[in-house]
């Protein structure tokens, strides 16, 4: 179990970094979209985070991350080469 903690924790660094790291470039509602997507799932792991419940905390840092990915593809956001480690695209 503390593995999984230990993995939830580490996903919930990595989309809160990343979510500071991307700049916004395309100010169309659905990079908006897409950003607010990635925040709330980011406050939600945090919330399961709390309640001990790393399962669903895992899985919502990761559906976040997804959500900065895709924008990242789809060229609503920027990074510098710092932070390009942090996303799939």
């Amino acid at each position: 179990m503390a593995e999984l903690s230990e993995k939830a924790s580490r996903y919930g660094r990595m989309l809160a970094d990343a979510v500071g790291a991307v700049e916004v470039v395309d100010d169309s509602d659905e990079a908006d979209g897409f950003l607010r997507q990635a925040e709330s799932y980011l406050e939600d792991g945090r919330r399961f985070l709390d309640e001990g419940d790393e399962v669903n905390a895992l899985a919502a840092f990761s559906y976040g991350h997804a959500w900065l990915d895709a924008g990242m593809r789809m060229g609503f956001y920027e990074t510098d080469a710092e932070h390009e480690e942090l996303f799939a695209a």
